[in-house]
């Protein structure tokens, strides 16, 4: 923000919050609206002052990077330059175009008037950094709009329409056409008044329904298990009925405090900074150059196939979508009209825009029709030989620029590329099921990936609404390498003493969407049952194997599809019910491996299960297959259910001390042998009184 964006249009000062990218609200740009605000106030000749934003928003809120530091509450203070506003004989108006969001919308709360450009949004998303408004924002908005339209912004954290706004009592006025030019004559009608509203002089109105706040926090206790945040809003928002207005700021400030200084918040401002860390590649010049993608073929219709498909047909890109046979293509149209017709059913998606995102995609059998694809995905059975056969087909037929890519979950994206011509135009999208749901894409780089190839994927998959984090090439890459560990210790678990329903209950205690057997009846035991039959003829025999799942499959149960797995169902029924077989499998394995089964606490299933992670972890990043400890944790909140209040896998470590970590899984090592080898950097870090978080980059090095 410099003295450039002050000026006085007609008795009217105009200050401009000028603080690339979103004009966040940091000190330096506080300071200066602080300075700009006492010039207008001490010019005669102005009469009203305007604050408008620059480039395509208002404000983006505080700067994130700035919490827990002693710049963030440095005067002057948002709170403190609000108060002087209204003080402020000369009225001051709020001109929001793009979008005011958390401290942005609750400073514009601050102003007497606000007038928003049609189309322009507004909201408090602080619930999703486990935060509350903490710039007054529960105690204004209840005063402007109601507790119930408050408490729906504030607890969904979700933003508001312009439109809506000026409904809700939030907004002023919303200007049609160009803003600044409507702010100018808002502010000279209502200069004119010789009293200016003032949001915090209001009295916040009683619900109209009895028991109303307790009926709430009965609500959240269930539906946000886990996470402070909500019911601390519920709170303040109660103290802005209950409370004089500036008890009610003192309240919100010492229930923010908590927060702020709380693991929760930490943990989700961790991932919130971690995604947009995850766009920059450390190697990949910042001029690397990235081709437009207008048209995408996939081949493979089935579940992954359809669900990519659906995710750039949403985008407003063209799919042409191929088969080897009619009736299988047939089945994985059916089940994206299915999908379509679902969403438009739930009130999601209106039934035009729907049968708009179907005609997106075309249906073909014939090769010929991906000659001049930009970019084309290889969603088939994953089998290394189909895959090499697929690839060579394509190297013949696609254009010289086309990318080239596998949605292979584990196999090696360099041996697919090495068979031909164009490695260099070869990489890994793995989508995770259901593509079309799920936000996560491990782009996975091959040792031969163009630089462009890689930029390319990266836009591209942030541009159909995904979270791309680029991974290098191993068995399983990141994700998948990780979580085997983690499957393994669960079973060991059961040999030793656990049942399925008490390993589960531990880890969904803990925060997992859902637990490790639950989730794999869900997916289907054969499918990991296949790879550990491929496998078994290299399986070093000197190390400990459990047979439960493998009995469990050559009984015919592979999940819920087949009614039974590690747990059995009902039919039409997806709850799991613990079954007596399953108890008896596991005990006679465990008589036959020779293993005395005991009594297994919560505290065991998750020390071994999520330690599991960060050990593998650890080794993922020495590797270099991961960039920085910050990936993994996206890639297990957003791939695998690891709860987001915690951080991910490396950030939980961090938060429980990596030398207690490092100590557990010594002790895990002389007590169940090789697989709990410790990691090297582990061992480095702990040993230096060190964290994951502050590597950066440089995990390697370590």
């Amino acid at each position: 923000m410099t003295s450039d964006n002050y000026s006085v249009q007609g008795g009217t000062a105009v200050i401009t919050l000028n603080n690339p990218p979103v004009n966040a609200m940091g000190h330096a740009v506080r300071q200066e609206l602080s300075a700009h605000l006492e010039t207008a106030w001490a010019d005669p000749q102005v009469h009203s002052i305007v604050i408008i934003g620059a480039g395509k928003l208002f404000c983006g809120g505080a700067d994130v990077k700035a919490f827990n530091t002693p710049a963030s509450r440095a005067e002057p203070s948002s709170r403190t330059i609000v108060k002087q506003i209204e003080a402020s004989a000369k009225p001051v108006i709020a001109a929001i175009h793009g979008s005011a969001l958390g401290l942005g919308l609750e400073f514009a709360m601050g102003c007497h008037y606000r007038i928003a450009q049609r189309g322009a949004k507004l909201g408090l998303p602080e619930v999703k950094l486990g935060l509350l408004p903490g710039g007054g924002g529960t105690q204004r908005l209840p005063r402007l709009a109601g507790v119930e339209a408050a408490l729906r912004m504030i607890i969904e954290g979700n933003p508001v329409s312009a439109d809506e706004a000026l409904k809700m009592g939030l907004v002023d006025e919303v200007a049609t056409g160009d803003l600044l030019p409507a702010a100018l004559d808002f502010a000279a009608h209502v200069s004119a008044r010789s009293e200016h509203p003032v949001a915090s002089r209001r009295q916040a109105a009683e619900p109209a329904e009895a028991g109303w706040f307790t009926a709430q926090r009965e609500k959240l206790t269930k539906s946000k298990r886990g996470l402070p945040a909500p019911l601390e809003c519920l709170a303040c928002i109660e103290a802005a009925v209950t409370m004089p207005f500036d008890e009610g700021m003192k309240f919100e400030r010492e229930r923010f405090d908590v927060l702020v200084n709380g693991t929760e918040s930490k943990a989700l401002r961790h991932l919130f900074l971690a995604e947009r860390a995850a766009a920059k590649v450390a190697d990949l010049p910042t001029n690397t150059p990235v081709h437009p993608v207008r048209s995408v073929a996939i081949v493979g219709a089935g579940t992954m196939g359809g669900g990519i498909a659906m995710s750039f047909a949403n985008a407003g890109i063209p799919v042409t979508l191929l088969e080897a046979k009619q009736d299988a293509l047939d089945r994985g149209l059916a089940t994206i009209r299915r999908n379509y017709d679902g969403t438009v059913s739930k009130g999601k998606l209106a039934r035009e825009e729907a049968d708009a995102r179907i005609a997106r995609i075309t249906s073909t059998l014939d090769f010929a029709q991906l000659a001049d694809a930009d970019l084309v995905i290889e969603a088939v059975f994953e089998d290394m030989d189909v895959k090499k056969e697929l690839f060579r087909k394509l190297d013949v037929l696609c254009k010289a620029d086309a990318i080239l890519a596998t949605n292979t979950s584990r196999l090696d994206v360099n041996e697919i590329a090495a068979t031909i011509s164009r490695p260099a135009s070869v990489i890994g999208l793995h989508f995770f099921s259901p593509a079309n749901v799920m936000r996560l894409v491990e782009v996975v780089r091959g040792q031969a990936t163009a630089p462009w190839v890689i930029a390319t994927s990266m836009a591209v998959a942030r541009q159909i609404g995904k979270l791309p984090v680029l991974v290098g090439v191993c068995d399983g890459f990141v994700g998948n390498r990780m979580v085997a560990q983690y499957a393994r210790e669960a079973e060991f678990l059961l040999e030793e003493g656990a049942l399925p329903q008490q390993v589960d209950g531990a880890l969904q205690k803990f925060g997992l969407a859902m637990g490790r057997f639950a989730m794999s009846d869900l997916a289907g035991l054969d499918i990991s049952w296949n790879g550990r039959k491929r496998a078994a003829a290299t399986r070093p025999t000197h190390l400990r194997y459990s047979k439960v799942a493998d009995r469990l499959c050559e009984m015919g149960r592979f999940g819920q599809k087949t009614g039974a797995g590690f747990y059995r169902y009902e039919a039409g029924n997806r709850t799991p019910i613990p079954d007596p077989i399953v108890q008896q499998v596991i005990e006679d394995c465990a008589r036959e491996a020779g293993i005395e089964r005991h009594e297994i606490d919560e505290a065991q299933v998750i020390e071994r299960c999520i330690y599991a992670l960060v050990n593998e972890g650890a080794k993922v990043l020495e590797e270099g297959i991961a960039q920085r400890s910050s990936d993994i944790d996206l890639i297990y909140v957003n791939g695998y259910g690891f709860p987001a209040w915690r951080g991910g896998p490396m950030f939980y470590a961090d938060t429980v001390g990596l030398d207690k970590v490092y100590q557990h899984i010594c002790e895990f090592h002389a007590q169940h042998g090789a697989f709990w080898a410790p990691a090297p950097l582990l061992r480095r870090l702990a040993e230096a009184g060190r964290t994951f978080k502050e590597l950066g980059d440089s995990a390697r090095s370590a």
